[in-house]
């Protein structure tokens, strides 16, 4: 393992330091080598993937074979920042046993360090199952994707004070459960800062403000690469959108010109 290898042991000191701890979404091994290469602390293969690669709808649809296959490609570029793979719908909803199975795979076939377990009923019994068997899991509440239909769609959770003190419980529960860090996504940020102040270990917010231990967001959502409105959260630091139908309209105008390729940008 390299010497400046990010470890679960060193995020949980960042956050007893109070350093701020860095998450991004990769999806593939030129990205992931980048941002690994940019000192990112975790890079996540979300099952966001779903949407931003594979055109559906939601992350409903995504299977276990397509995370593994990214996870698997992400892995081999991250010689600095730790793996986690997302684990994707229905993965880890019926027995402890599938669970488990589905769980190692990431770890086994596909190169991750951990897992990332979005809240259900039964999260806290299933992250300590994971953890017993030596398995690092990330916990996820607030808004939840894979939940999207129960919730009626991508809407903030915790706004209720009903709804904030589920959220207290929940995250206090998968601690508990041994889960080394937790993503709180989609949530007033005073909740998530009393959520934050409440654990030993990181939280990692996304639409939860500030407060939180570390910030994460979609990659392809921080370059600007996506069309439409960006969510509230997003701060868009560049836009390749532009910048690839600028090189791509100017490919295509100089091939369709003759101009491309010069004599320089050919064999004699």
């Amino acid at each position: 393992m390299m010497k400046n290898k990010v470890t679960i042991p060193k995020l949980k000191l960042k956050k007893q330091r109070g350093q701020k701890i860095t998450m991004l979404t990769a999806y593939d091994y030129l990205t992931a080598r980048l941002l690994d290469e940019a000192g990112i602390d975790i890079l996540l293969v979300g099952d966001s993937l779903g949407m931003v690669l594979l055109g559906y709808e939601n992350t409903l649809p995504v299977t276990m074979d397509e995370m593994l296959h990214h996870t698997k490609a992400v892995a081999k570029a991250a010689s600095h920042a730790l793996v986690v793979g997302d684990m994707p719908f229905m993965s880890f909803h019926t027995s402890i046993s599938d669970t488990i199975h589905n769980a190692g795979r990431f770890i086994k076939e596909a190169g991750a360090t951990a897992v990332k377990l979005e809240w259900i009923t039964d999260a806290a019994q299933k992250t300590k199952a994971l953890v017993d068997t030596g398995i690092p899991v990330m916990g996820h509440i607030g808004l939840t994707p894979q939940l999207v239909h129960q919730m009626g769609g991508f809407k903030v959770q915790g706004r209720e004070e009903r709804q904030a003190e589920r959220l207290v419980d929940e995250a206090g529960r998968m601690q508990d459960a041994g889960a080394f860090a937790i993503v709180l996504e989609g949530m007033p940020a005073q909740v998530a800062s009393n959520i934050t102040q409440a654990l030993t270990i990181p939280t990692i917010g996304i639409g939860a403000g500030i407060h939180c231990d570390g910030q994460v967001l979609v990659t392809t959502d921080l370059l600007g690469q996506n069309p439409g409105k960006a969510p509230k959260f997003v701060k868009e630091y560049t836009n390749l959108q532009k910048q690839i139908l600028s090189a791509v309209g100017e490919f295509k105008h100089e091939v369709e010109a003759g101009e491309f390729p010069s004599k320089e940008y050919w064999y004699e």
